[in-house]
């Protein structure tokens, strides 16, 4: 666990952006990232809410706090509001504008698991944590 590097942003979900919930670690040659609790932007709000019949009241912040009281948070996947993926850690970020030092992902995800709640999801990403540490290859 010495040896885990932690980030602060999300490692993976092309709508990540919009996730409250994010863990990322690398561990080893490995990239372990959770993300959930998926509020989308207003706008797709709006349309999700109209879609399903839902009057959502209020502007800006009151208003997404009626969708929150309404719907909650978004799955993001099929049964899950949270998930964790493993990749393999490619290059960390250098950027002049960022440099937060967060590996880019390579490949396809070697590992999932979706959860419906923050504590399930934290274990979860701390299960992997250790189950992919020990690791130095892809299991067959």
């Amino acid at each position: 666990m010495n040896d885990w590097v932690w980030f602060g942003s999300a490692g993976h979900f092309i709508a990540a952006q919009w996730c409250r919930f994010h863990l990322t670690t690398k561990v080893g040659p490995w990239l372990v990232s959770t993300v959930g609790e998926y509020v989308p932007d207003s706008k797709v709000r709006d349309i999700f809410a109209e879609s399903r019949g839902i009057v959502l009241a209020g502007r800006g912040d009151a208003r997404e706090a009626d969708w929150l009281r309404k719907v909650g948070f978004e799955e993001i996947g099929f049964g899950r509001k949270y998930e964790t993926m493993v990749f393999r850690a490619g290059k960390p970020c250098s950027s002049a504008d960022c440099g937060c030092g967060l590996p880019q992902i390579t490949g396809e995800e070697l590992d999932v698991r979706g959860y419906n709640d923050a504590a399930s999801a934290t274990r979860g990403h701390m299960e992997f944590c250790v189950k992919w540490a020990a690791l130095s290859e892809v299991p067959a």
